[in-house]
C-alpha cells in the first residue's frame, strides 16, 4: 500500500449533531487509518504528537491522516497542527465526547485511532492497534498496566485505586474484557463506534464506548501501550475525585440491574423472611432479643426494597426509550407483557389486604376499650397491615408511572421559550 498523507487543511467551526450508523465515511478511499486527537490548549505538546503519527504511517507504508479535534483551543493549539501537516476541525460545543464524536463522524480512515495530545502516548508505536484492527477486531484498547507506566506518568491514587477499581467494576457490570477501561489510547472501526450511537458529551465518553461495545458484542481485544508523564507546561483538565465519580456514577447508571434490581432484590428478601420469623413472636439469637423493633426494620426492608425493583423497571424502560441504553430481553419482555390493569389490581390487592389488617386491629383496640393493649401482640398485627398498605400504593403508583413510560410518543425537540 502506498503511503499517501491527506493534504492537511483546516476546517470552518461548526456544530454538530449526533452522528449514526447509516453516516458512510467522508469519500476519500485512499485514507485507511485516521489518527484523531481531542485538543484543548496544547499548544506545548501538540505538534510532537502530530509529528510522531504522521511518521508513524509514513514508515509503516499506510495511507493515512492526523486529524486534531479542537475544542476551543485559545493558546494557538490549531495553528500549530495545520503547521505540522494535521487536519484541524473546530468544534464549539464544548466536552471531551463531543470533541471526539466530531471527531470520529469526520475522520476519513475506515480504522480510527485516537489518543491524548498531551504527550504521554506513544503515537510513534501504533503497529499493535493496526494489526489487531486488520484482524477483525472492532475495539483495540490499549492496556497501560501490560505495557508499562513510567515513573511519574500515573498518580498513586489512579494507578492503584481508581483505575482498577473502576475498571474491575466495569468487568463485573458489563462482562467486558477490558483491563484498563480509562487507556486514551485505543483504535477501533469508525462505523461499528458509529453505530453504538454513543450520547456522553464529557470525560464519561470513554466509559461509555467500552460499556456499549461490550454490550453490543464488539470483537473487543486489548495490546500493551506505555503512558509516559505529560509533557504540559499547564496542570491537567482530569480532576481525580471529581471525574473518578463522573465515570464511577455513569457505570453505575447504565447499569440498572447492580443500581436498583439486585440490591432492590437482597433488601426486600431478607426484609420478608426476617418479617415471616419474627412475626409468631420474639426471637433470641446469640443473646439478643428480637422483638417489634426489629420486625420494624424488616417491613423497612421489603419497603424500600420494592422500591428499589420498581426504580430499575423504571430506568430500563425510559433509557431504552431514549436510545441511552441497549434494549434487554427483560426490558423487552416487560414492555410487551405489562399492562397497567396488572399493577392496579395486584396494588389494590395488597392495599385491600392492609386495610382489612389495620380494620381488625382498630377494632380489638375498641373492643378493649380503646384504652392501654399490649404492645408486643398488636404491633405484630399493626406493621404488617401497614406495610401492605405501602406495598399496595407503591406498586399501585409504579404500575401508572410505568404506563406512563409506555405510552407511544413522537420524536420532538422541546424548544426553549424566552
Amino acid at each position: 500500500m502506498a503511503a499517501r498523507q491527506t493534504a492537511p487543511q483546516e476546517e470552518p467551526d461548526m456544530q454538530h449533531d449526533r452522528p449514526d450508523a447509516s453516516h458512510p465515511p467522508p469519500a476519500d478511499v485512499t485514507c485507511a487509518v485516521t489518527v484523531l486527537m481531542p485538543c484543548l490548549d496544547e499548544a506545548a505538546t501538540i505538534g510532537r504528537c502530530i509529528d510522531k503519527a504522521r511518521r508513524f504511517l509514513q514508515t509503516h507504508d499506510i495511507a493515512g491522516e492526523v486529524l486534531v479535534a479542537d475544542n476551543g483551543s485559545s493558546d494557538g493549539s490549531a495553528e500549530i497542527a495545520t503547521a505540522r501537516g494535521a487536519r484541524v476541525l473546530h468544534v464549539q460545543q464544548k466536552g471531551y465526547g463531543n470533541a471526539l464524536m466530531a471527531g470520529i463522524a469526520a475522520a476519513r480512515g475506515e480504522f480510527v485511532i485516537m489518543g491524548d495530545a498531551d504527550d504521554s502516548y506513544d503515537f510513534a508505536n501504533l503497529e499493535p492497534f493496526v494489526q489487531a484492527l486488520h484482524g477483525g477486531f472492532q475495539l483495540v484498547m490499549g492496556n497501560r498496566f501490560q505495557g508499562g507506566i513510567r515513573a511519574g506518568a500515573m498518580p498513586p491514587l489512579h494507578r492503584y485505586l481508581g483505575n482498577p477499581l473502576l475498571s474491575g467494576v466495569g468487568r463485573i457490570f458489563f462482562n467486558s474484557p477490558v483491563g484498563d477501561f480509562h487507556c486514551g489510547l485505543r483504535g477501533f472501526s469508525r462505523q461499528a463506534i458509529l453505530g453504538l450511537d454513543l450520547r456522553s458529551t464529557g470525560m464519561e465518553f470513554a466509559s461509555e464506548m467500552v460499556v456499549k461495545a461490550s454490550i453490543e458484542g464488539l470483537r473487543i481485544t486489548e495490546v500493551p501501550t506505555t503512558l509516559s508523564p505529560d509533557g504540559r507546561d499547564r496542570p491537567p483538565h482530569l480532576r481525580s475525585w471529581r471525574d473518578g465519580w463522573r465515570h464511577l456514577r455513569f457505570l453505575l447508571l447504565y447499569s440498572p440491574d447492580w443500581l436498583f434490581f439486585y440490591p432492590g432484590i437482597v433488601l426486600f428478601a431478607a426484609g420478608l423472611m426476617a418479617s415471616a420469623w419474627l412475626l409468631p413472636g420474639p426471637r433470641t439469637v446469640l443473646g439478643l432479643n428480637l422483638d417489634i423493633h426489629t420486625l420494624l426494620f424488616a417491613a423497612a426492608g421489603m419497603i424500600l426494597g420494592l422500591q428499589s425493583i420498581s426504580f430499575a423497571f423504571f430506568a430500563k424502560l425510559y433509557g431504552m426509550r431514549a436510545g441511552f441504553l441497549p434494549p434487554t430481553a427483560l426490558g423487552l419482555k416487560i414492555a410487551e407483557k405489562f399492562r397497567l390493569e396488572h399493577g392496579l389490581i395486584l396494588g389494590l390487592i395488597i392495599l385491600l389486604g392492609g386495610i382489612s389488617g389495620s380494620v381488625f386491629a382498630v377494632g380489638r383496640w375498641g373492643a378493649e376499650g380503646f384504652g392501654d393493649l399490649v404492645p408486643g401482640s398488636m404491633m405484630r398485627l399493626i406493621i404488617p397491615s401497614a406495610t401492605a398498605v405501602i406495598i399496595g400504593v407503591q406498586i399501585t403508583l409504579s404500575a401508572m408511572l410505568l404506563g406512563v413510560l409506555q405510552i407511544p410518543v413522537r420524536d420532538h425537540q422541546i424548544a426553549s421559550k424566552k
